[in-house]
């Protein structure tokens, strides 16, 4: 008989949480129909999804697809996001409490968390850390190691620690598991980096801001600077690294990175101070980001 190849033990830890996230996916529509006090059957006619379907899905032994999973959605008039949001149950109050916050606009959101600190005196984190965000190519890398070494702090480049983490290189989390896996390990790694009592440079993802968790954790524990740079030089600098591939459609590239950063503008802009790096040589550039690091009055030295 032959025997079947072992499974990795990233393969398996994987196949665990998939199966994890069915098994919660099935009881979320089993407490949803029993609080609409819907029977399987009933569902099953409304939602136009077979009984035995839903009798799988329950039990977490049915790999629904998206469309099946909004008509039964659709079917108890639910959002679709209740079944698949990765986050423990709330209560009425605290559920009704979230859907009135996501209806604000984002400055109303940014006012609300001042009156929430102000009335309760809920404090934010303490951020003994400091991390660089900004697209590839803004020197959160170069900057960030003598920014680390002025500071006399340890330096901690993200994408080692995914890797860490993984246990593998960042091209094989992509190839073998796709990006859900690499954001799940990037805010592990995140978790445990920032853990750390003891201070750290930190240079994150160029795209960790568009994970909303990520980065908000990433926000509440470190004193955050949002390396800024014109797209030519952020382009040059991928080149320079010896990434040759932006050279293959110039233009096309040009543009996508443009449409990026507009993307991203607003989320690199909650950061804590925005560096400039546009025209600087490597030289002036850290020695003047270090100043103005020194002269921001929202940032402390922490405690090493």
């Amino acid at each position: 008989m032959v025997k079947a190849p072992e499974q990795s033990p990233v393969a398996a830890a994987a196949d665990n949480a998939d199966q994890a996230f069915l098994a919660a996916v099935g009881e979320r529509v089993r407490n949803a129909r029993a609080r609409r006090g819907m029977s399987r059957k009933i569902l099953a006619r409304d939602s136009g999804v077979s009984e035995r379907y839903l009798a799988q899905l329950e039990t977490g032994a049915g790999n629904i697809s998206i469309l099946l999973l909004r008509q039964i959605a659709q079917a108890m008039d639910l959002p679709i996001g209740d079944f698949l949001a990765d986050r423990p149950k709330y209560g009425v109050d605290l559920a009704l409490l979230l859907q009135q916050i996501e209806e604000l606009t984002p400055a109303q959101q940014q006012d609300l968390q001042a009156v929430i600190r102000e009335r309760f005196g809920v404090a934010p984190a303490v951020k003994r850390h400091i991390a660089l965000i900004g697209l590839r190519g803004a020197g959160k890398t170069t900057l960030g190691q003598r920014l680390a070494a002025g500071l006399g702090l340890h330096f901690v480049e993200m994408a080692k620690e995914i890797e860490i983490e993984a246990g593998l290189s960042l091209n094989e989390i992509f190839d073998l598991y796709g990006q859900g896996a690499y954001r799940r390990f990037e805010r592990r790694a995140l978790e445990r980096v920032t853990a750390e009592r003891a201070p750290a440079v930190i240079a994150s993802g160029g795209s960790l801001p568009s994970e909303p968790g990520t980065f908000a954790h990433l926000l509440a524990n470190c004193f955050t600077i949002w390396l800024k740079a014109r797209p030519e030089e952020h382009m040059g600098r991928v080149i320079a690294q010896g990434d040759m591939r932006p050279m293959a459609g110039m233009s096309e590239a040009m543009g996508d990175l443009k449409r990026i950063l507009a993307q991203r503008e607003t989320l690199y802009a909650k950061a804590d101070m925005a560096f400039d790096t546009a025209g600087k040589p490597v030289d002036a550039a850290s020695a003047e980001l270090l100043t103005a690091l020194r002269a921001h009055p929202g940032w402390l030295a922490p405690a090493k």
